[in-house]
């Protein structure tokens, strides 16, 4: 047996004896890694060097990996919670493939991509550029699809292409009206020099949701706009064809290897679907985040919501239509801020503080009598007597009491999502939650209804409240726990903020206290020490589920994203060249996570009165190389 196999074998057997069932590596598409001459700026989960690391994560003894939200992206937005709905990001495409596999029929040349690899722009090690990475990708998509319609008006065009055309036209017969609708909205934002369609002249602006007395102007307008740019439709749906070849591809080598996959369902909507599904958006209202412990501002998000008055009805089957696509696609699916689908936080749109309007906002579904809210009466589902006005209107304890039958009109959407999950042979229990510091009462009430649990995130524990959600001693085994997420800082940074700040002795201390390892000072002199602890300490929590992001497992400095802020930095941050063997390193230094070391503090924490098993199973994973 390899070192390398003997190490997974081993992990395998810690994390069953611990009794966690998931180990998760959260990673986003633009932050893979690429071999050399595949790399366009940007990383992306089909590529070789993404294979190469998918191997490395099952090597450690991870059982799945979770990409963030897949959706088509604009070139000035990073961001993949503001991608598009259905249309997947087609700046993800390796270009590999087309250019050296018999598959794809030689579609690129591979001196195009040769060019866009040696011409990349020089940025920072570990880091993306999104907008090179954009415009090449799409040139050499275009420059495929030409060659594509060129080899099938050959006489004898190669016979990889017969099953390439029938797959371009199933999926063209199958998607035809969110392929047609994202088209014509890029088509639009040229036309009308704007990428918002509230910039755009009325008709426009709502072709799929006209005012009373222009719906036949807008069918028109919608037949015209079809015929003119018929070729463009095509194109596009050549590029969502070569993505979702690629993901089903990904699919299958996962498969092999012994790896899940995992999507992410975001609540935010691009401007292409508001503008698509305009017609089942509530108008005048906003979604944001309240002021919590994590944002004691709020955030004012600007995502259109759901309108109430169609839960039961279009906006239900719309929210089948995204699970239905997610399940075909995700072995599993973390359900972004699921707030949003059960009792959203809003707020006026046509403020013009958002953040001020933000802070003055309400719980959609739980407002029967706000005097500054009195549009959102009519989608109440508690009574007055219901709500304890002695609290603030977001606090979780705002809604007092439930009745059976109001959770049912809470739970609409989300048991919509359910409903998708079983259908697609898969349970409740491929669901996950983002829930947060947050868990209001008819929120809390819905994911009891199928056994769903929280967001654990370690980092942010209160060590002075032993009832701090955070804590890893609260974690229930329905829980996924977590040192960190996409949106706060790497374990490595905090680690030295606390040592500055003076917070690293109460750290040291708990942690010792939880794992028994007596010697606080140990931890506190030792911050690879110190953060292999952190995940010891989740890994020995009754949570079942336990996930680690990129940078933490990688020993990386670097924040991924800063939440509410825009910057060249966000959402860049990427698995450097040389990551393997620099990691191996790093390990061996005690400066990136060691899951060997992490799992013998937590099965010796966890034999305390046991058998003997779990300490022998601690004594091999640190004897190993």
């Amino acid at each position: 047996m390899t070192a390398r196999a003997e190490e997974r074998e081993l992990v395998g057997e810690a994390l069953r004896l611990l009794e966690v069932d998931r180990l998760v590596l959260a990673i986003h598409d633009a932050s893979f890694p690429s071999e050399p001459d595949e790399d366009t700026g940007r990383g992306s989960p089909y590529t070789a060097g993404a294979g190469r690391f998918y191997r490395f994560l099952k090597d450690l003894g991870f059982g799945a990996v979770l990409l963030g939200p897949q959706g088509e992206l604009s070139a000035d937005n990073p961001s993949p919670y503001d991608g598009a709905v259905f249309s997947r990001c087609t700046t993800s495409i390796a270009l590999a493939p087309l250019a050296h596999d018999p598959v794809w029929a030689g579609l690129l040349r591979p001196e195009t991509l040769e060019t866009i690899v040696t011409q990349r722009p020089q940025t920072p090690r570990g880091r993306t550029h999104h907008r090179y990475a954009h415009a090449s990708v799409r040139r050499a998509l275009d420059e495929a699809w030409i060659a594509f319609r060129e080899k099938r008006r050959l006489d004898a065009p190669p016979p990889e292409l017969a099953r390439l055309t029938a797959g371009l036209e199933a999926l063209r017969t199958r998607h035809a009206r969110w392929l047609e609708q994202d088209t014509l909205y890029d088509r639009l934002s040229s036309q009308h020099g704007s990428g918002h369609f509230k910039d755009w002249p009325a008709l426009d602006a709502r072709l799929f949701a006209p005012l009373p007395g222009d719906e036949s102007a807008a069918e028109a307008r919608i037949r015209a706009l079809r015929a003119e740019h018929a070729g463009a439709i095509e194109a596009n749906a050549f590029r969502q064809f070569v993505v979702g070849e690629q993901h089903r591809a990904l699919r299958g080598l996962l498969g092999s290897i012994g790896l899940e996959l995992y999507g992410d369902l975001s609540i935010g909507f691009a401007p292409q679907d508001e503008w698509a599904q305009r017609s089942i958006m509530l108008a005048g209202y906003r979604m944001g985040a309240p002021p919590s412990r994590t944002n004691p501002e709020g955030q004012p998000w600007g995502y259109p919501v759901l309108d109430p008055a169609q839960w039961t009805g279009a906006a239900r089957e719309f929210i089948r239509a995204r699970m239905n696509g997610m399940f075909e696609a995700y072995d599993g699916v973390r359900i972004d801020h699921p707030h949003g689908l059960v009792d959203p936080w809003v707020y006026a749109a046509s403020a013009p503080d958002p953040l001020a309007a933000v802070q003055r906002g309400a719980r959609l579904r739980s407002s029967p009598d706000l005097h500054d809210h009195p549009a959102l009466v009519p989608f109440a589902i508690p009574r007055p007597e219901q709500i304890d006005r002695r609290l603030p209107r977001h606090a979780d304890r705002w809604v007092n009491a439930l009745e059976p039958a109001q959770v049912d009109q809470y739970a609409v959407l989300f048991d919509a999502i359910v409903e998708s999950a079983r259908a697609e042979r898969h349970g409740a229990g491929s669901l996950f939650c983002e829930v947060l510091s947050t868990l209001p009462a008819p929120l809390e009430a819905v994911l009891v209804r199928h056994g769903l649990g929280r967001f654990r995130v370690t980092q942010k524990a209160n060590l002075e409240d032993p009832r701090d959600v955070y804590r890893s001693e609260n974690a229930e085994p329905a829980d996924w726990i977590m040192m960190g997420t996409h949106d706060t800082p790497p374990m490595w940074l905090l680690v030295e903020k606390w040592r500055a700040e003076g917070k690293i002795a109460a750290q040291a201390a708990y942690l010792a206290e939880r794992l028994s390892l007596g010697d606080a000072g140990a931890l506190a002199r030792d911050p690879g020490l110190l953060v292999n602890a952190k995940l010891a300490d989740a890994l020995a929590s009754r949570a079942r589920s336990a996930m680690i992001f990129f940078a933490d497992l990688l020993g990386l400095r670097e924040t991924y994203n800063v939440p509410g802020t825009i910057s060249d930095d966000n959402w860049s941050l990427r698995v450097p060249e040389g990551w393997e063997a620099e990691y191996f390193d790093k390990r061996a230094r005690g400066e990136a996570l060691d899951l060997r070391r992490a799992l013998g503090m937590a099965l010796r924490a966890a034999a305390r009165g046991a058998t003997g098993d779990l300490a022998t199973l601690a004594d091999r994973l640190s004897a190993l190389p």
